[in-house]
């Protein structure tokens, strides 16, 4: 039987070491369990062993558990690709989104937010690796768009998301984060803005984050087990 508890306390400890190892403090860097595609038990399960945040990436999936569940104590991040007749739920159940990487989409986010509920937390997804293959903005192109969504009243622009090609080596990962870790410190100096986020690293890299600055790591399948096939 799938011991959630128990996982996440070894994640903790594996995030624990990798911050004293690089001398930060290892509370300032947060689990984020991906729970994408894992049924309302495996989150409730994972709430019992303490965890609060989540990362979701499948929309309608993700809106049902957040309505069964229904804790104020429990922060949800959407962590997927944004689609814009999606972008609606996204901002009313929703308090962090990593995933933005175009001004269209941080448009519709910020005019669907409701008043009520505060500024949307949002990071930018950056395409470090240049793969055509995955979603981002380019390193080039993340100026303009953080000149665009600084100006969007309804969202707070908490830092930069980025998920690297693959690599076994821990240089190569290293390396990529800190084009998103420099990035980050470049982008607050330009614009004397102070973001203090950096979405990065997973079960197999969470180490080179954390290195690197990570502040949020995504971890599902370390967690909670392989996922299987899920639809939005």
């Amino acid at each position: 039987m799938l011991d959630i508890a128990n996982n996440l306390q070894q994640i903790q400890s594996r995030i624990q070491a990798a911050a004293e190892t690089c001398g930060r403090n290892p509370e300032a860097v947060t689990l984020l369990a991906v729970s994408k595609t894992k049924p309302v038990k495996d989150v409730i399960c994972a709430i019992e062993a303490g965890q609060r945040c989540f990362g979701e990436s499948y929309v309608q999936e993700a809106v049902d558990k957040i309505q069964q569940i229904h804790r104020d104590d429990i922060e949800w991040h959407f962590i997927g690709p944004i689609q814009s007749n999606k972008s609606r739920l996204i901002a009313e159940n929703f308090s962090w989104v990593h995933s933005v990487d175009r001004l269209k989409i941080a448009q519709r986010l910020n005019e669907q937010r409701p008043a009520e509920l505060g500024l949307l937390n949002v990071c930018l997804q950056v395409n470090v690796s240049a793969e055509q293959s995955k979603s981002g903005v380019s390193l080039d192109e993340l100026p303009a768009l953080v000149e665009a969504v600084l100006k969007l009243p309804q969202l707070k622009l908490r830092g930069l998301m980025a998920i690297p090609a693959k690599s076994s080596f821990e240089n190569e990962q290293r390396d990529a984060f800190r084009k998103l870790s420099d990035s980050l410190v470049q982008l607050n100096k330009q614009f004397l803005i102070n973001m203090d986020t950096l979405s990065m690293g997973m079960s197999n890299d969470l180490e080179a984050a954390v290195a690197e600055g990570a502040t949020i790591v995504r971890v599902g399948s370390d967690i909670f087990g392989s996922r299987q096939g899920a639809s939005d």
